[in-house]
């Protein structure tokens, strides 16, 4: 995840005292690293919907032979005894499973940062009653765009407004609540109303996940409309954080899925506040880009345990055969052993870019899923060889007939 805001109010920060604030360093590949990862886990699988970009694949019915209320809590002492810091709860739909807020109530026991991922559609007034007295941190709601766009992706009319209903009741009794929203090329147009939306709504974070896509290979990247789109969304995204942080509003703006991001931002405060590079970039690189495998893992319904959520076909082993902690620090997998080094074996135009060190090569499962190669070039970069200082290198991506769309690297419903 990719904290917008984060960074602009250090900016803002700087720009009022004429000092670069020094905060402590979050996780990174390359800085202080943390206690344990970030753990999704896909609890349930069962959906009340059928989404066009849910990564699980899920549906409306049972599936076998996920884990048990004794297994899941089993798994929960080896994840604090990890110290895993904190737990996203997640489906599927996760208020489809019934011992859900027994689960939740025993991971706040533990003293896990608690967080809900949920599409909402089943949050109404009682609902809510229950999600607030389950004192999760932090809820976050899917929405794809208006109601139009929303009711389609979600092929369900009303849904719009029922997950609409659910960020209201949660916001009256004081849950912390945000919007999530996949960009596609089909409602990329909806985002600047969305952003007025949660405003008006009194969301207070908005997670902006990149469609995990692949684009048409590196000799079309300068003319891909996606990735125009993409770069446009950004500017909005920066530009309403920036404006937030000035005005010292409590907004939170935060993107997922493409660690392109940052070297972006430190394009944007090259252009709007040259001053602050150097120290900016030195705080992304503390960052250090993408997490999967490090600091993010994700646990599927079954118990299998993958590097991220997009990660769902390649195993790592299951907690019911050996404690997470046993499977998350074992690198005789060679992809967990290359997501795990530092740097990471990346090859061709992601080992020769200028902003590497602060990126970690991105999303690896795009080069993975396009080439059958983890370290090949990221087809995914929206940003041009000019700007990753690599226009003397040969087309090293392949180039794909059509764009090639994988569905969201995200726990989001």
């Amino acid at each position: 995840m990719f904290r917008i805001s984060q960074y602009m109010r250090e900016l803002a920060q700087a720009e009022a005292t004429g000092q670069y604030p020094v905060p402590s360093l979050r996780r990174g590949t390359q800085g202080r690293k943390a206690p344990g990862p970030v753990v999704i886990w896909n609890l349930i699988r069962r959906c009340n919907l059928t989404c066009k970009h849910c990564y699980a694949l899920s549906a409306d019915h049972d599936y076998a032979g996920e884990l048990s209320t004794e297994e899941v809590f089993t798994v929960m002492d080896d994840l604090r005894a990890y110290s895993v810091p904190v737990l996203i709860l997640s489906g599927g739909e996760p208020l489809m499973r019934p011992d859900l807020f027994d689960i939740a109530a025993r991971a706040r026991a533990m003293g896990f940062y608690v967080g809900l991922s949920t599409n909402g559609t089943l949050i109404d007034e009682p609902m809510a009653d229950r999600v607030a007295a389950a004192g999760f941190d932090y809820v976050g709601i899917s929405l794809d765009g208006l109601k139009p766009t929303h009711d389609k992706f979600r092929r369900l009319d009303g849904a719009f407004d029922r997950s609409l209903a659910a960020v209201r009741h949660l916001d009256a009794r004081g849950v912390k609540v945000g919007l999530r929203f996949t960009m596609t090329s089909m409602n990329a147009h909806d985002l600047p109303a969305l952003l007025a939306l949660m405003r008006e709504e009194g969301a207070q974070k908005f997670y902006f996940s990149h469609l995990n896509y692949a684009g048409r290979g590196n000799i079309h990247r300068g003319k891909d409309a996606h990735f125009t789109a993409t770069r446009e969304a950004l500017d909005l995204l920066f530009e309403r954080a920036w404006q937030a942080a000035l005005d010292g509003r409590d907004e939170d703006y935060v993107t997922g899925n493409n660690d392109a991001d940052g070297a972006y931002l430190l394009q944007w405060v090259q252009q709007r506040l040259p001053r602050w590079q150097a120290p900016l970039r030195e705080r992304l690189q503390a960052w250090g880009g993408n997490a999967s495998g490090v600091n993010v893992a994700n646990i599927d319904n079954l118990g299998h345990v993958h590097p991220d959520t997009m990660w769902w076909h390649h195993d790592l082993g299951s907690v019911r055969e050996r404690p997470f902690s046993a499977i998350w620090a074992d690198t005789s997998d060679p992809l967990m052993a290359g997501l795990k080094a530092h740097p990471r074996p990346v090859e061709g135009r992601c080992a020769a870019c200028q902003y590497f060190s602060l990126c970690g090569g991105n999303t690896r499962v795009r080069a993975q899923q396009l080439t059958g190669n983890a370290w090949a070039p990221d087809p995914g970069c929206y940003l041009s060889d000019e700007e990753t200082g690599t226009e003397h290198l040969a087309v090293a991506v392949p180039v794909a007939q059509h764009p090639v769309h994988f569905m969201e690297v995200s726990h989001a419903q």
